[in-house]
């Protein structure tokens, strides 16, 4: 099984940072992983500096069930407000493994070492996406935690989270959807560039 490991001595001089912000003014420190020039400026490939984490809450069915193994559904938490309500319980178990959890733009972060990998903690996440080559994603289980009596699970990718972003006119970075034709080859330019390197 490959994983990606995040290199965090990675604050050499050499290595170009950028800052993306969202619309409500949260910001994502990333890594300059790649640059092309293109006809309308210039595009990047984008690696946030801290490791990014998702949290899931799990639907159980069925609990009164005699049969042993529990049926659970396992739902990405995407709402932003839903978010905002269970981070602090989500920082503080965090804390039980001396990493810091934060609030940033497009996804939460943390900073700290992560436990080794197990195999029993690999959860492949099933993507409901149009696009065939993201299907699932594997992630690497954190910790449990509980919010009002529902059960919330945190986890890491385990493939690097790479954003688009471009140079725009008043020379800064923003977000670019890979989904238009001329995106996806710019993005597949920029990434098979990067892995040659």
């Amino acid at each position: 099984m490959s994983s990606f490991e995040y290199n965090q001595e990675r604050d050499s001089e050499d290595i170009d940072r950028v800052t993306l912000t969202d619309e409500t003014g949260l910001t994502l420190d990333c890594y300059v992983e790649n640059a092309i020039e293109g006809n309308d400026g210039t595009y990047l490939l984008l690696m946030p500096v801290d490791i990014p984490v998702v949290i899931l809450s799990w639907d159980q069915e069925d609990e009164d069930s005699d049969d042993s193994e529990e049926i659970s559904n396992a739902v990405l938490l995407e709402d932003w407000i839903e978010i905002k309500e269970v981070f602090p319980d989500a920082k503080a178990v965090l804390a039980e493994l001396d990493l810091t959890l934060k609030l940033t733009a497009f996804t939460l972060t943390i900073t700290g070492e992560l436990p080794p990998i197990e195999d029993d903690g690999i959860l492949t996440l099933e993507l409901d996406n149009d696009e065939p080559s993201l299907e699932s994603e594997e992630l690497q289980f954190l910790k449990d935690f509980y919010h009002n009596q529902q059960k919330y699970s945190i986890y890491t990718p385990l493939s690097p989270l790479l954003f688009l972003a471009k140079y725009n006119l008043l020379g800064k970075v923003e977000l670019v959807s890979a989904e238009d034709e001329q995106m996806q080859l710019i993005l597949e330019e920029l990434l098979f560039d990067d892995i040659e390197e």
